[in-house]
């Protein structure tokens, strides 16, 4: 087994690179067509993750809507839903919040070695709260998840991990979907924050792998790592 599971990034964002804006309820840039290709996505992988920021702003469920998809992921010995996984410095995730739904799907959540007492109180049985060092080290936490038998992860957000995970080489695919919409904004967040990211240097290291345009919205889907052509035709 490798040493840590296929990763992939998948986000949609404005035109101007922004995947929201600075209000108090989310900007929403998909589609009917959108959202059962993330569906899709979700049920052909093993965990999907997401950081604190992303659980508080968006309280997402990260489950598989379509029960077509959920009865396939049962046939084949799987749960209906892949494991949940979190990341937090600090611990202090809301368990009433939607991550921590769904009693028969696994949840995962990383955090930094101080905070590893007071999240195991917070969490009780919701979780299996996992020390990844201080601060969060990427590449100790995806080996974790390999050894728990991930082979493939989802990384929905937010945008500290995934500039994380680009700047370190840690991600093998892309999927971006870019809306027609303009948010200008510098006070929302953005795809990925500042960073350096040596895969794009002189337009070398990312490769466009497909485009497709799926009514308004337009996915592309990049290849980060040679890994990629493996894992072209699996979902």
């Amino acid at each position: 087994m490798t040493d840590r599971p296929y990763t992939l990034l998948s986000c949609a964002m404005s035109i101007d690179g922004y995947v929201d804006d600075a209000s108090d309820q989310p900007m929403v840039f998909s589609n009917d067509a959108n959202t059962e290709r993330v569906d899709e996505v979700r049920a052909s992988c093993d965990a999907i993750l997401v950081g604190a920021n992303t659980i508080w702003r968006n309280n997402p469920r990260l489950a598989v809507w379509s029960s077509v998809l959920r009865d396939e992921r049962v046939a084949k010995g799987l749960a209906p839903s892949p494991m949940k996984v979190a990341v937090t410095a600090r611990g202090d995730i809301d368990p009433a919040l939607r991550f921590f739904e769904d009693p028969d799907i696994a949840k995962i959540v990383y955090c930094t070695a101080p905070a590893i007492e007071k999240a195991k109180e917070r969490f009780g049985n919701a979780a299996t709260v996992v020390d990844a060092g201080d601060p969060i080290g990427l590449p100790r936490m995806l080996s974790d998840l390999a050894e728990r038998g991930v082979r493939r992860l989802l990384v929905e957000g937010g945008g500290a991990i995934q500039t994380q995970l680009l700047g370190e080489g840690l991600a093998d695919e892309l999927q971006l979907v870019i809306a027609p919409s303009l948010v200008g904004d510098p006070r929302a967040p953005r795809f990925v924050d500042d960073g350096t990211f040596p895969a794009s240097r002189n337009g070398r290291g990312i490769r466009l792998g497909e485009a497709r345009q799926m009514g308004n919205l337009v996915l592309l889907r990049y290849a980060l790592s040679d890994r990629f052509i493996d894992q072209f035709y699996g979902w």
